[in-house]
Protein backbone atom coordinates (compact mmCIF):
# COMPACT_ATOMS: atom_id res chain seq x y z
CA UNK A 1 0.00 0.00 0.00
CA UNK A 2 0.92 3.40 -0.32
CA UNK A 3 1.09 4.75 2.79
CA UNK A 4 4.50 3.41 3.56
CA UNK A 5 6.01 5.11 0.37
CA UNK A 6 8.53 7.83 0.47
CA UNK A 7 7.28 9.70 -2.61
CA UNK A 8 3.58 11.84 -2.33
CA UNK A 9 0.68 10.97 -3.84
CA UNK A 10 -1.05 13.91 -5.64
CA UNK A 11 -4.66 14.00 -5.48
CA UNK A 12 -7.01 16.39 -7.18
CA UNK A 13 -10.72 16.22 -6.46
CA UNK A 14 -13.76 18.22 -7.96
CA UNK A 15 -16.83 19.13 -6.06
CA UNK A 16 -19.51 21.16 -7.15
CA UNK A 17 -22.48 21.42 -4.64
CA UNK A 18 -22.91 19.94 -0.32
CA UNK A 19 -23.34 16.47 -1.25
CA UNK A 20 -20.48 16.08 -3.19
CA UNK A 21 -18.22 18.27 -0.63
CA UNK A 22 -19.46 15.40 2.11
CA UNK A 23 -18.76 12.60 0.06
CA UNK A 24 -14.92 13.92 -1.28
CA UNK A 25 -14.09 14.70 2.86
CA UNK A 26 -15.19 11.10 3.65
CA UNK A 27 -13.36 9.88 0.60
CA UNK A 28 -10.47 11.97 1.16
CA UNK A 29 -10.07 10.48 5.05
CA UNK A 30 -10.01 6.83 4.02
CA UNK A 31 -7.27 7.53 1.45
CA UNK A 32 -5.32 9.68 4.04
CA UNK A 33 -5.58 6.55 6.21
CA UNK A 34 -4.27 4.64 3.96
CA UNK A 35 -1.81 6.91 1.73
CA UNK A 36 -0.44 8.94 5.16
CA UNK A 37 1.55 11.22 3.07
CA UNK A 38 -1.22 12.17 0.22
CA UNK A 39 -1.23 15.78 -0.99
CA UNK A 40 -5.08 16.78 -1.77
CA UNK A 41 -5.77 20.20 -3.78
CA UNK A 42 -9.67 20.50 -4.75
CA UNK A 43 -12.10 22.15 -5.79
CA UNK A 44 -14.77 22.10 -3.02
CA UNK A 45 -16.17 22.80 -0.19
CA UNK A 46 -15.50 23.08 4.28
CA UNK A 47 -15.64 19.40 4.80
CA UNK A 48 -12.84 19.16 2.19
CA UNK A 49 -10.91 21.82 3.63
CA UNK A 50 -11.29 19.92 7.38
CA UNK A 51 -9.24 16.83 6.23
CA UNK A 52 -6.37 18.97 4.65
CA UNK A 53 -4.82 20.28 1.45
CA UNK A 54 -5.39 22.94 -0.66
CA UNK A 55 -9.10 24.76 -1.71
CA UNK A 56 -9.04 26.26 -5.05
CA UNK A 57 -12.83 27.94 -5.19
CA UNK A 58 -15.36 26.46 -2.89
CA UNK A 59 -18.06 24.70 -4.71
CA UNK A 60 -20.74 27.88 -3.41
CA UNK A 61 -19.16 30.23 -6.53
CA UNK A 62 -19.90 27.69 -8.84
CA UNK A 63 -22.81 25.76 -8.34
CA UNK A 64 -26.03 26.65 -10.16
CA UNK A 65 -29.18 24.70 -10.57
CA UNK A 66 -31.71 25.26 -13.08
CA UNK A 67 -32.03 26.61 -16.59
CA UNK A 68 -32.30 30.06 -16.26
CA UNK A 69 -29.35 30.03 -13.35
CA UNK A 70 -27.24 27.83 -15.80
CA UNK A 71 -27.94 30.22 -18.18
CA UNK A 72 -27.51 33.75 -16.81
CA UNK A 73 -23.66 32.65 -15.28
CA UNK A 74 -22.85 30.64 -18.04
CA UNK A 75 -19.96 32.67 -18.60
CA UNK A 76 -18.72 32.05 -15.09
CA UNK A 77 -19.38 28.90 -15.12
CA UNK A 78 -17.47 28.41 -18.48
CA UNK A 79 -14.67 30.82 -16.52
CA UNK A 80 -14.24 28.36 -14.15
CA UNK A 81 -13.96 25.31 -15.66
CA UNK A 82 -11.35 26.86 -18.10
CA UNK A 83 -9.32 27.55 -14.71
CA UNK A 84 -9.93 24.33 -13.31
CA UNK A 85 -8.50 22.43 -16.55
CA UNK A 86 -5.44 24.59 -16.27
CA UNK A 87 -5.48 24.21 -12.39
CA UNK A 88 -5.58 20.39 -12.68
CA UNK A 89 -3.38 20.07 -15.92
CA UNK A 90 -0.29 22.78 -14.31
CA UNK A 91 -0.43 20.48 -10.83
CA UNK A 92 0.15 17.05 -12.53
CA UNK A 93 -1.80 14.81 -9.68
CA UNK A 94 -0.95 11.13 -9.91
CA UNK A 95 -4.77 10.83 -10.40
CA UNK A 96 -7.96 13.02 -10.95
CA UNK A 97 -11.33 12.13 -8.65
CA UNK A 98 -14.15 13.60 -9.90
CA UNK A 99 -17.39 13.01 -7.48
CA UNK A 100 -21.05 13.60 -9.16
CA UNK A 101 -21.24 16.64 -10.74
CA UNK A 102 -21.37 15.48 -13.97
CA UNK A 103 -22.32 18.85 -16.50
CA UNK A 104 -19.03 20.13 -15.49
CA UNK A 105 -16.76 17.30 -14.71
CA UNK A 106 -17.35 15.37 -17.72
CA UNK A 107 -15.76 18.30 -19.68
CA UNK A 108 -13.01 18.48 -17.23
CA UNK A 109 -12.41 14.78 -18.03
CA UNK A 110 -12.33 15.84 -21.67
CA UNK A 111 -10.29 18.27 -21.33
CA UNK A 112 -7.28 16.39 -18.73
CA UNK A 113 -7.84 12.59 -20.82
CA UNK A 114 -7.26 14.74 -24.00
CA UNK A 115 -3.97 16.83 -23.41
CA UNK A 116 -1.94 14.97 -20.72
CA UNK A 117 -1.85 11.15 -19.21
CA UNK A 118 -3.52 11.75 -15.85
CA UNK A 119 -6.23 8.93 -15.13
CA UNK A 120 -9.38 9.71 -14.56
CA UNK A 121 -11.33 8.28 -11.54
CA UNK A 122 -15.21 9.00 -10.82
CA UNK A 123 -16.52 8.26 -7.79
CA UNK A 124 -20.42 8.78 -7.48
CA UNK A 125 -21.04 7.66 -10.83
CA UNK A 126 -23.10 10.35 -13.10
CA UNK A 127 -27.08 9.90 -12.91
CA UNK A 128 -27.04 8.88 -16.48
CA UNK A 129 -29.86 5.75 -16.09
CA UNK A 130 -32.38 8.99 -15.34
CA UNK A 131 -31.66 10.83 -17.87
CA UNK A 132 -28.94 12.21 -20.46
CA UNK A 133 -27.99 8.39 -21.12
CA UNK A 134 -26.00 9.69 -24.50
CA UNK A 135 -23.09 10.60 -21.43
CA UNK A 136 -21.86 7.31 -21.68
CA UNK A 137 -19.99 8.11 -24.63
CA UNK A 138 -17.64 10.55 -22.87
CA UNK A 139 -17.47 7.83 -19.70
CA UNK A 140 -16.04 5.74 -21.75
CA UNK A 141 -13.32 7.39 -23.50
CA UNK A 142 -12.71 9.69 -20.75
CA UNK A 143 -13.09 8.20 -17.35
CA UNK A 144 -10.45 5.01 -16.02
CA UNK A 145 -12.55 3.75 -13.54
CA UNK A 146 -15.49 4.59 -12.53
CA UNK A 147 -17.66 4.26 -8.55
CA UNK A 148 -21.16 3.57 -8.36
CA UNK A 149 -22.55 3.88 -4.84
CA UNK A 150 -26.10 2.69 -6.35
CA UNK A 151 -26.22 -1.52 -6.47
CA UNK A 152 -28.67 -1.27 -9.74
CA UNK A 153 -26.17 0.71 -11.46
CA UNK A 154 -24.17 -2.79 -11.86
CA UNK A 155 -26.24 -4.00 -14.73
CA UNK A 156 -27.08 -0.50 -16.03
CA UNK A 157 -23.39 0.06 -16.50
CA UNK A 158 -22.09 -3.66 -17.16
CA UNK A 159 -24.62 -5.34 -18.47
CA UNK A 160 -26.18 -2.60 -20.85
CA UNK A 161 -23.34 -0.80 -21.88
CA UNK A 162 -20.39 -2.77 -21.06
CA UNK A 163 -18.60 -0.67 -19.08
CA UNK A 164 -16.92 -1.88 -15.80
CA UNK A 165 -17.47 -0.42 -12.89
CA UNK A 166 -16.63 -0.95 -9.18
CA UNK A 167 -19.76 -1.11 -6.69
CA UNK A 168 -18.68 0.57 -3.06
CA UNK A 169 -21.74 0.57 -1.33
CA UNK A 170 -24.05 3.41 -0.60
CA UNK A 171 -21.87 6.44 1.94
CA UNK A 172 -25.53 7.33 3.47
CA UNK A 173 -24.99 3.70 5.29
CA UNK A 174 -21.78 4.72 6.56
CA UNK A 175 -23.62 8.25 7.98
CA UNK A 176 -26.44 6.70 9.37
CA UNK A 177 -24.64 4.36 11.23
CA UNK A 178 -22.20 7.15 12.79
CA UNK A 179 -24.98 8.99 13.80
CA UNK A 180 -26.15 6.17 15.56
CA UNK A 181 -23.60 5.44 17.40
CA UNK A 182 -21.79 8.66 18.33
CA UNK A 183 -25.81 10.05 19.24
CA UNK A 184 -27.69 6.85 19.94
CA UNK A 185 -31.44 7.61 20.18
CA UNK A 186 -31.13 10.92 22.02
CA UNK A 187 -34.51 12.46 22.14
CA UNK A 188 -32.96 16.64 23.30
CA UNK A 189 -33.42 17.76 19.31
CA UNK A 190 -37.10 19.01 19.06
CA UNK A 191 -39.05 20.39 21.54
CA UNK A 192 -42.42 20.31 22.64
CA UNK A 193 -44.69 17.50 24.26
CA UNK A 194 -46.48 16.08 20.78
CA UNK A 195 -45.51 13.16 18.39
CA UNK A 196 -43.30 14.48 15.01
CA UNK A 197 -44.01 14.54 11.53
CA UNK A 198 -41.26 15.51 9.90
CA UNK A 199 -40.86 17.41 6.89
CA UNK A 200 -37.83 17.78 4.55
CA UNK A 201 -38.79 20.25 1.85
CA UNK A 202 -35.71 19.76 -0.38
CA UNK A 203 -32.43 21.48 -0.57
CA UNK A 204 -33.31 23.98 -3.19
CA UNK A 205 -35.59 27.22 -2.64
CA UNK A 206 -37.98 26.13 -5.27
CA UNK A 207 -38.32 22.89 -3.88
CA UNK A 208 -39.50 24.59 -0.51
CA UNK A 209 -41.52 27.71 -2.52
CA UNK A 210 -43.44 24.61 -4.42
CA UNK A 211 -43.89 21.69 -1.28
CA UNK A 212 -43.79 23.21 1.84
CA UNK A 213 -47.33 24.86 2.49
CA UNK A 214 -48.91 21.52 0.85
CA UNK A 215 -46.81 18.94 2.78
CA UNK A 216 -47.42 21.21 6.10
CA UNK A 217 -51.32 21.55 5.21
CA UNK A 218 -51.59 17.77 5.00
CA UNK A 219 -49.55 17.00 8.15
CA UNK A 220 -51.86 19.27 10.08
CA UNK A 221 -54.76 18.09 9.05
CA UNK A 222 -53.11 14.18 11.56
CA UNK A 223 -54.77 15.42 15.32
CA UNK A 224 -52.29 14.88 17.73
CA UNK A 225 -48.90 15.72 15.67
CA UNK A 226 -46.53 18.32 15.48
CA UNK A 227 -45.11 18.87 12.35
CA UNK A 228 -41.02 19.68 12.43
CA UNK A 229 -39.08 20.98 9.10
CA UNK A 230 -35.89 19.70 8.41
CA UNK A 231 -33.87 22.85 7.39
CA UNK A 232 -31.35 22.61 4.68
CA UNK A 233 -28.22 24.75 5.75
CA UNK A 234 -28.01 26.62 2.73
CA UNK A 235 -31.70 28.22 2.51
CA UNK A 236 -32.56 30.75 4.61
CA UNK A 237 -35.10 30.99 7.87
CA UNK A 238 -36.92 33.79 5.85
CA UNK A 239 -37.61 31.24 2.93
CA UNK A 240 -39.11 29.02 5.47
CA UNK A 241 -41.45 31.37 7.30
CA UNK A 242 -42.76 33.21 3.96
CA UNK A 243 -43.69 29.49 2.46
CA UNK A 244 -45.01 28.31 6.53
CA UNK A 245 -49.28 28.61 6.18
CA UNK A 246 -49.88 31.46 7.96
CA UNK A 247 -51.46 30.62 12.02
CA UNK A 248 -49.73 27.69 11.88
CA UNK A 249 -46.96 27.00 14.60
CA UNK A 250 -43.83 25.15 12.96
CA UNK A 251 -40.43 24.22 14.25
CA UNK A 252 -37.79 24.64 11.68
CA UNK A 253 -34.66 23.34 12.80
CA UNK A 254 -31.09 23.17 10.72
CA UNK A 255 -28.49 20.92 11.12
CA UNK A 256 -30.50 18.42 13.03
CA UNK A 257 -31.96 16.35 9.95
CA UNK A 258 -31.16 13.08 11.49
CA UNK A 259 -31.96 13.50 15.25
CA UNK A 260 -35.11 15.17 13.68
CA UNK A 261 -35.88 11.59 11.55
CA UNK A 262 -35.22 9.77 14.08
CA UNK A 263 -37.97 11.28 16.64
CA UNK A 264 -40.20 11.21 14.13
CA UNK A 265 -43.06 8.92 13.74
CA UNK A 266 -43.43 9.71 9.53
CA UNK A 267 -42.14 12.02 7.32
CA UNK A 268 -42.93 13.64 4.40
CA UNK A 269 -39.81 14.11 1.95
CA UNK A 270 -39.43 15.54 -1.44
CA UNK A 271 -37.21 13.21 -3.75
CA UNK A 272 -33.46 12.80 -3.58
CA UNK A 273 -30.98 11.42 -1.04
CA UNK A 274 -33.29 12.82 1.72
CA UNK A 275 -35.86 9.48 0.75
CA UNK A 276 -32.72 6.87 1.52
CA UNK A 277 -31.40 8.27 4.53
CA UNK A 278 -35.26 8.90 6.04
CA UNK A 279 -35.50 4.97 5.32
CA UNK A 280 -32.41 3.60 6.43
CA UNK A 281 -33.33 5.52 9.69
CA UNK A 282 -36.48 3.60 9.46
CA UNK A 283 -39.05 6.23 9.29
CA UNK A 284 -42.09 5.28 6.88
CA UNK A 285 -42.34 8.42 4.23
CA UNK A 286 -44.51 9.51 1.51
CA UNK A 287 -42.47 11.58 -1.28
CA UNK A 288 -43.50 14.56 -2.42
CA UNK A 289 -43.01 16.75 -5.47
CA UNK A 290 -45.33 18.97 -6.90
CA UNK A 291 -44.84 20.53 -10.33
CA UNK A 292 -46.42 23.57 -11.51
CA UNK A 293 -48.38 22.51 -15.21
CA UNK A 294 -48.97 18.83 -13.31
CA UNK A 295 -50.17 17.05 -15.74
CA UNK A 296 -48.13 18.32 -18.58
CA UNK A 297 -45.03 17.95 -16.30
CA UNK A 298 -46.05 14.06 -15.33
CA UNK A 299 -46.12 13.56 -19.39
CA UNK A 300 -42.72 14.79 -19.71
CA UNK A 301 -41.36 13.07 -16.53
CA UNK A 302 -42.61 10.11 -18.39
CA UNK A 303 -40.75 11.20 -21.75
CA UNK A 304 -37.86 12.25 -20.61
CA UNK A 305 -36.88 10.07 -17.81
CA UNK A 306 -36.00 6.78 -18.30
CA UNK A 307 -36.97 5.36 -15.24
CA UNK A 308 -40.01 4.11 -13.47
CA UNK A 309 -39.50 5.30 -10.25
CA UNK A 310 -37.81 9.17 -8.81
CA UNK A 311 -37.49 8.14 -5.43
CA UNK A 312 -33.73 6.20 -4.64
CA UNK A 313 -35.77 3.99 -2.10
CA UNK A 314 -37.69 2.45 -5.30
CA UNK A 315 -34.69 2.46 -7.73
CA UNK A 316 -32.59 0.50 -5.07
CA UNK A 317 -35.84 -2.33 -4.26
CA UNK A 318 -36.97 -2.28 -7.94
CA UNK A 319 -40.52 -1.74 -7.28
CA UNK A 320 -42.81 0.77 -4.59
CA UNK A 321 -41.68 0.52 -1.17
CA UNK A 322 -42.96 4.17 -0.55
CA UNK A 323 -45.68 5.73 -2.12
CA UNK A 324 -44.41 8.60 -4.46
CA UNK A 325 -46.83 11.60 -5.07
CA UNK A 326 -45.37 13.73 -8.13
CA UNK A 327 -46.67 16.90 -10.26
CA UNK A 328 -50.02 16.68 -10.13
CA UNK A 329 -50.47 14.09 -7.45
CA UNK A 330 -49.26 16.30 -5.05
CA UNK A 331 -52.35 17.26 -3.39
CA UNK A 332 -52.86 18.16 0.44
CA UNK A 333 -55.62 15.55 0.24
CA UNK A 334 -53.74 12.99 -1.31
CA UNK A 335 -50.50 13.59 0.54
CA UNK A 336 -52.97 13.75 3.86
CA UNK A 337 -54.80 10.09 2.70
CA UNK A 338 -51.14 8.79 2.23
CA UNK A 339 -49.70 10.00 5.75
CA UNK A 340 -52.21 8.76 7.49
CA UNK A 341 -51.62 5.11 6.49
CA UNK A 342 -48.06 4.88 7.49
CA UNK A 343 -48.25 6.64 10.87
CA UNK A 344 -48.76 4.08 14.01
CA UNK A 345 -51.90 1.94 13.09
CA UNK A 346 -52.10 2.66 9.78
CA UNK A 347 -52.52 -0.08 7.21
CA UNK A 348 -49.21 0.88 5.12
CA UNK A 349 -47.09 1.11 7.91
CA UNK A 350 -45.56 -2.38 8.81
CA UNK A 351 -45.48 -3.40 5.28
CA UNK A 352 -43.14 -0.60 4.82
CA UNK A 353 -40.71 -1.12 7.11
CA UNK A 354 -40.36 -4.68 6.38
CA UNK A 355 -39.63 -3.39 2.69
CA UNK A 356 -36.90 -1.25 4.30
CA UNK A 357 -35.33 -4.07 5.70
CA UNK A 358 -34.76 -5.74 2.50
CA UNK A 359 -33.69 -2.47 0.64
CA UNK A 360 -30.77 -2.65 3.30
CA UNK A 361 -30.43 -5.85 2.54
CA UNK A 362 -29.83 -4.97 -1.16
CA UNK A 363 -27.35 -1.73 -0.47
CA UNK A 364 -25.31 -4.07 1.72
CA UNK A 365 -23.25 -2.52 4.49
CA UNK A 366 -21.19 0.59 5.70
CA UNK A 367 -17.70 0.98 4.44
CA UNK A 368 -18.36 2.55 1.26
CA UNK A 369 -15.49 5.42 1.27
CA UNK A 370 -13.14 3.16 2.70
CA UNK A 371 -14.07 0.55 0.36
CA UNK A 372 -13.50 3.31 -2.76
CA UNK A 373 -10.43 4.85 -1.10
CA UNK A 374 -8.96 1.20 -1.25
CA UNK A 375 -9.25 0.89 -4.30
CA UNK A 376 -8.25 3.50 -5.80
CA UNK A 377 -4.67 3.43 -3.84
CA UNK A 378 -4.36 -0.48 -5.06
CA UNK A 379 -4.89 0.48 -8.51
CA UNK A 380 -2.25 4.21 -8.06
CA UNK A 381 0.34 1.44 -6.67
CA UNK A 382 0.08 -1.91 -8.31
CA UNK A 383 2.58 -1.21 -10.77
Amino acid sequence: MRGNSTSDMRYYLIAGEASGDLHASNLMAEIFRIDTKALFRFYGGDKMQEVGGTLVKHYKEMSYMGFIPVLTHARTILRNMKACKRDVAKWKPDVLILIDYPGFNLEVAKYIKTHTDIPVYYYISPKIWAWKEYRIKSIRKYVDELFSILPFEVDFFQKKHHYPIHYVGNPCVDAVEEFRQTLGEEKSAVTGKLPIIAVLAGSRVQEVKKNLAKMLLAASKIGGYQSVVAGAPNIPMDIYKKYIPKGMDVEVRFNSTYEILSQADAALVTSGTATLETALLNVPQVVCYYLSAGKFMKWLKGVILKVEFVSLVNLISGKEIVKELIASDMTVDKVYNELKAILPGGEKRQKMLDDYEEMRHIIGPAGASRRAAEIMVKLLTKN
